[in-house]
Formats: structure tokens, sequence, C-alpha cells
């Protein structure tokens, strides 16, 4: 039987507007989510880092798993566990039970988004349709993190917050059933089937340890047991993780793609970027429903504006790099960036929202794309075409990953600045506010690291379909 194209492009980027979706349709219910189940508010962050460090510590796995198993298998196995723990999520009565099944949507992800991007890459020939393609697979999952925080706002006032995750489940049904029927068989790669699920369960793991050692850092202060064994487990976790990739024959992380400097310097960026945006979109639907009152619907419509940003950001990004390079693109990305964070960083209780909200979430919208659409073209620049899918999944999950470590760190940090300002007599909302500004900052300072990292990356002339793919991916 003969399958459309462009109907199985249409399953492959509802799945993967599901799973960007995921991370952002979150943010706006995480106040109620505290309210509900009982989170601390240095606990909270979970619900976002557990998906994230999971998705991208796993994402290399989930590639190597679709290479050697065939894509549309583990695309489905990976849409049924993104969409049972969908559905666990929703109904978790505890902490313990939402962190754990949002864990596990992002193992579901991981397996599900390289999968898709293998189908859709074979699927599609080399040259226009191919491009045209990446543009609909981009946009589409670009729309997701936009309608996101509006979809979340939406559901949580007029159901509840645990419809933020139950809505996936009727999506992957329908996908489920549909992928056999439109979506082509594509089978494995011959040769030996050599997993290191080993180097994933170690960076995952590791990276848990340490972030949960910085989280704990807050309340109970750095030289706890507690803090100090976890910092030191979840370091012994990655040192063992590059050993171990040194040594395997099929290692998830090739050591010679990190040799390379575009790679190294565009990872950086974007680890840095993801951190500042993960901790602002936190903190700011945080705040604009626990400060200033607003409902989680109007919380989510007031982050259109950066969608929109992001969007112009990303149509002007092609004939800049091909004028200037990457590399002042990305500066000037930083500085928007940074000056948006800055200006965020001001905002208070009474202050309206198109004087002290709007101005930043703009600028800081064109600059994370001024800063991703650069980054995405070096990391696979000067790989050869046998390295580029694991190359740009080694940027992928440099991003989630860079995201998850950043939060905890923000968060830490400003829940201190709150949890001191209460002290010293301030008012629940003024020290809320403390706690936002602090947060803030440290996000703006993980942004400006990204110019420093931009410093040392190489100027690069890349071609115009490398342009083309890497706006429509960012």
């Amino acid at each position: 039987m003969r399958r459309s194209p462009w109907a199985t492009l249409t399953v492959l980027a509802l799945a993967q507007f599901i799973v960007v979706l995921d991370v952002t349709i979150v943010n706006v219910a995480l106040p109620h989510i505290q309210t509900d189940l009982g989170f601390t508010a240095d606990g909270l962050q979970w619900v976002i880092s557990a998906y994230t460090l999971v998705f991208g510590g796993f994402l290399l796995l989930g590639g190597r798993a679709a290479d050697l198993l065939g894509s549309r298998r583990v695309f489905v196995a990976g849409l049924v566990l993104f969409g049972v723990t969908s559905l666990a999520g929703g109904l978790a009565g505890s902490p313990g039970l939402l962190i754990a099944a949002r864990s596990l949507q992002g193992l579901g992800g991981a397996l599900l988004s390289p999968a898709a991007l293998g189908i859709l890459t074979v699927t599609f020939p080399h040259g226009r349709e191919r491009n045209i393609a990446m543009g609909v697979w981009g946009g589409l999952a670009g729309l997701g993190g936009t309608l996101g925080v509006v979809a979340g706002g939406f559901l949580v006032d007029s159901l509840s917050w645990r419809w933020v995750f139950i809505v996936n489940v009727p999506i992957v049904a329908a996908l489920v059933v549909a992928t056999p029927l439109i979506v082509r068989h594509v089978p494995p790669h011959a040769g030996r089937r050599s997993f290191d699920a080993l180097g994933a369960v170690l960076a995952t793991g590791g990276l848990l340890g340490v972030v949960y050692a910085v989280v704990r850092a807050e309340p109970l202060g750095w030289s706890s047991a507690e803090v100090i064994g976890c910092l030191a487990g979840g370091l012994l976790l990655l040192a063992a993780f590059l050993v171990v990739e040194t040594r395997i024959k099929a290692p998830l992380v090739p050591m010679r793609l990190l040799r390379s400097r575009a790679l190294s310097s565009a990872g950086g960026a974007i680890a840095l970027t993801g951190a500042a945006f993960l901790s602002m979109f936190f903190l700011t639907a945080i705040f604009l429903q626990q400060v200033r009152g607003d409902s989680a619907l109007r919380a989510g419509v007031e982050f259109l504006p950066m969608g929109g940003a992001a969007i112009a950001a990303a149509v002007l990004a092609t004939p800049l790099i091909t004028r200037f390079g990457t590399r002042p693109v990305q500066t000037a990305g930083t500085l928007f960036s940074v000056a948006g964070l800055l200006l965020l960083s001001r905002a208070d209780a009474t202050g309206s929202y198109a004087g002290q909200i709007m101005p930043g979430i703009i600028l800081f919208g064109v600059g994370i794309i001024a800063v991703s659409v650069p980054a995405q073209i070096a990391a696979v620049v000067d790989v050869t075409h046998t390295d580029a899918g694991a190359a740009s999944g080694v940027f992928t999950a440099f991003q989630q990953v860079g995201g998850a470590v950043g939060l905890a760190v923000v968060t830490t940090l400003a829940t201190s600045r709150t949890a001191h300002a209460i002290a010293t007599g301030s008012s629940q909302s003024d020290a809320l506010v403390a706690g936002f500004h602090r947060g803030l900052l440290v996000a703006a300072a993980f942004a400006a690291g990204t110019f420093l990292v931009t410093l040392l990356s190489p100027r690069l002339a890349p071609s115009p379909d490398q342009i083309a793919g890497a706006a429509a991916a960012a």
C-alpha cells in the first residue's frame, strides 16, 4: 500500500508538537500543582527538571535504539510510554508520584523524538522536499512551545491542572492507531546490535545527583552529609560515564565529536541559553500568578509576545547569518537576551504588564532564537555526514541538560532569597518579588556567559541549506 509522505509528516509533526508542548504547558499550572499536591518551593522545579533531565539524558540512546530496532517500532513504543505516563501524571496524588511520571514521560519523549526525525529523513529525499518537511516539523514544534502556555492556562482555569497532562492521552491514542496505517516501516540498520544503555544511565544518574544536591543545599546547607554525598555520588557517576564512553565500541557520545571546537562551543552556548530560558519561564509564570494575581489563562496569553518575537527572529536569522556569519548574530542574540532578563528583573507587583513585563519577554524571545539558530548551525557544520545525527543529538542533549541544571541553580538561589526576606519581616508578596529579582539576575548571568562562549567559537560561513535547516529546527 502506497503511503503519502505528507500524511506521514502530519503524524510525525503532531508527535513532536506534543513533546515540545509538554515543556511549556506545565509552567502556568505550577502554582496550582504546588497548592494541590503540597510541593515545597524548592521541590516544585522537579516538575520541569525531571522531564528535561531524563529527556536529555536518554535522547542519544533513543536515537541509537531507533537505528538498531527500527524507527517506527521505537516511535510507537515512545508514544505508548508518553501517553501512559501522561495519564499517570494527571492522576498523581503526591509530589513523588508526579515526579516519577514526569521522569518516565521524558523517557518516552527521548524515544519518540529521534525516531520521528529518523523516519522523516528517509521519507523525504534530500533537497527541496526535505527542506519543506523540516520547516513544517520545526514550525509545529515551535508552535507547540508558544501555544503550550495558552493551552495550559485554558485547561487549568476551565478544568484543573491535571488536564495539562491528560490532554495528551487522546492525541497519543490517535497517533498510535494511525502510525501503522500511515507511516511505512523503516528497517533497522544491519550489523551488531550494541546499545550504550550503561552510558545513558550513568549520565542521567550523575546529573540527577548533582541537581538534587544543588536543590537540597538551600534548606540543608552545603556542608550537610546529604548534600555532600549526593554531589560526590553524582560527580562519580559522571566520571564513570566518561570512562565508559572512551572504552565502549559504540559509545553514546563519540568523544571525537567533543573535540570539535564548533560543536563544543555551540553546546556550551545552547546549555547556557537553555538554563536562562527554563528559569525565565518558571519564575515568570509563578510571578504573574502568585504576585500579580493573574489567572492561569491570562498568564499564558501574556507569554505570547515572546513567541511572536521568536518567530520573527527566526525569519530574520537566515539572511543575517548569510551576510555576517554565525558569531555576530549569536553575539547580538546574547545582548538581547541579557537585556530582556534585566528588564524583567525590575518588575514589581503593581507595575503595568505593558511597561514592565512585555518589553523584557519580547527582547528575550528575539535573543534566544538569535543564539539558537547559529549555535544549531555550528553544531553540525564541520562534522562528517555519518556523524551529523549524533552531533545534532549531542547538541539537543546539551540544551535539555543545561536547562535542567540551570533551573535548579536559579530556583535554589531565588528560594533562598525569598526565605531570607520573610525571615527579616517582609510580606509574602514582597519576599516573592525579591526571589524573582534574584532568580532573573542569575538567569541573566547564564545568558551573559553565552557571550564568553561565543568569543571562543570559530568563525563559520555555513551554506544556505544549513542555515535554512537550523532556522527551522530552532
